[in-house]
């Protein structure tokens, strides 16, 4: 078995990720498993080698196995697991391995009580989701039918996840990467620390930093710009640094940052924001033109939600916000729908409509129709009302109209994280008991 000379210092092993499926190759499906499994390994200081996508045919799957399984530590692969003729990934790489395939009696029981509680028969193609190597271990799915597989071979590890990111995931943090840091092939911590900031570009932050970053001449950093965020992350992969230095340099590059620091970590933007509100016992609500109720779903993505998010209006036209967020018939027809006037009118509107004390709001030209000489596509205005008054902000996004309603999105929480920011640090101390 292959192991690293100690848990929370791996040794540089090559790790392959194979994807399986037409549907990735034909584009009807994206690959996130690759941008999923990365970032996990990542966390962990675990650099994936390669990612290659294989078609569904059996003498794809195994020449590429057989190249991969020569040179790599550890393979993973995803999809091919399921119960119809296009699953072949268990027989294939079984075969390959020179293993059989064994019917496991515990995965048998657990497909068939899953088919139970959901009230549908169980057909006899299903069976063949309980199979397992000879020489190894089964992964149970607690979210469908297909299990794990998890192989030890040849000082080797081969590790086989179903397709559907709903099932792959929660097997990967709770299963997969546990058993890993265990043989030691991944740290048990995460390997770095990562400043997640907001409202400064990549090459301005690299800049901003670099003063500090120079007294450490053995730091690894590593820079991700993402839809408006951009996160730095430090690191020692040679451990000149310990987890406690790199925790206070990058307290150090926060402390500098000022308010356009988020977080530490993987927060993302509306988590903080969740709990800002939560923490300062505020609620809110938001209106939406342009970005069609994808600022709403971020919040509601948010576990718990509804203890700070009253709701969200989706006004997309003229008629909707009048309606809907009481917007003056007057102010439309002077300023406009994209205009900070209707911005601020949606804001509060919507406070008022769903007794919220913060509004956002947002309304623009996305694109790639529409216009004008004062507002060009692109152009987005934010409405923020709460208990300190009601502003409007102009953003110019020029792109597809799908970037420009995430980056409106991204704006308008970011927006209101610095506000509650602002809140929080004009509160009263309180009272000594």
């Amino acid at each position: 078995m292959v192991t690293s000379e100690t848990s929370s210092s791996p040794r540089a092993l090559r790790y392959e990720l194979l994807t399986l499926g037409d549907e990735l190759l034909l584009g009807l499906t994206a690959n996130g498993h690759l941008t999923f499994i990365g970032a996990q390994l990542g966390r962990r200081g675990v650099l994936l080698q390669r990612n290659i996508t294989i078609t569904d045919e059996a003498d794809a799957i195994a020449a590429q196995f057989r190249e991969s399984w020569a040179q790599a530590d550890v393979i993973i692969t995803t999809g091919g697991l399921g119960p119809t003729c296009d699953d072949r990934t268990r027989e294939v790489l079984a075969q390959a391995l020179g293993q059989q395939l064994i019917l496991d009696a515990a995965t048998e029981q657990a497909i068939a009580q899953r088919f139970a509680r959901l009230n549908r028969p169980m057909t006899a193609n299903n069976l063949k989701q309980a199979y397992r190597f000879e020489h190894g271990e089964v992964l149970p799915n607690a979210n469908g039918t297909a299990p794990g597989l998890w192989v030890e071979q040849a000082g080797k590890v081969l590790i086989m996840l179903p397709g559907p990111p709903n099932e792959l995931q929660p097997m990967f943090i709770e299963q997969v990467v546990p058993r890993l840091a265990q043989l030691g092939l991944l740290s048990a911590r995460e390997a770095y620390v990562q400043i997640r900031t907001a409202g400064v570009g990549e090459s301005l932050l690299e800049t901003q930093f670099e003063a500090i970053f120079q007294r450490y001449p053995a730091l690894s950093i590593a820079y991700c710009a993402h839809q408006g965020q951009v996160d730095c992350r430090v690191s020692s992969p040679d451990q000149t640094y310990s987890m406690t230095q790199l925790q206070a340099i990058a307290q150090e590059c926060a402390v500098l940052l000022g308010d356009n620091f988020v977080c530490f970590g993987h927060d993302t933007l509306t988590k903080v924001v969740a709990d800002q509100l939560r923490a300062a016992g505020r609620t809110l609500a938001v209106a939406e033109s342009c970005t069609g109720g994808l600022l709403s779903n971020n919040f509601t993505d948010i576990c718990g939600a509804s203890k700070f998010f009253h709701g969200g209006i989706v006004s997309y036209s003229n008629d909707a916000k009048m309606l809907l967020l009481d917007c003056p018939e007057c102010l439309l027809s002077q300023h406009g729908a994209v205009s900070a006037e209707c911005a601020v009118a949606m804001a509060t509107g919507v406070a008022e409509k769903l007794s919220a004390d913060y509004g956002v709001a947002v309304t623009g030209f996305a694109g790639p129709a529409g216009g004008t000489g004062e507002n060009p596509i692109g152009t987005i205005y934010l409405g923020l009302h709460g208990p300190g008054g009601s502003w409007s902000r102009k953003l110019s996004y020029p792109g597809p109209r799908g970037a420009v309603k995430q980056r409106a999105v991204t704006a308008a929480i970011d927006w209101l994280r610095r506000e509650l920011a602002r809140e929080a640090s004009q509160a009263p101390a309180p009272l000594a008991n």
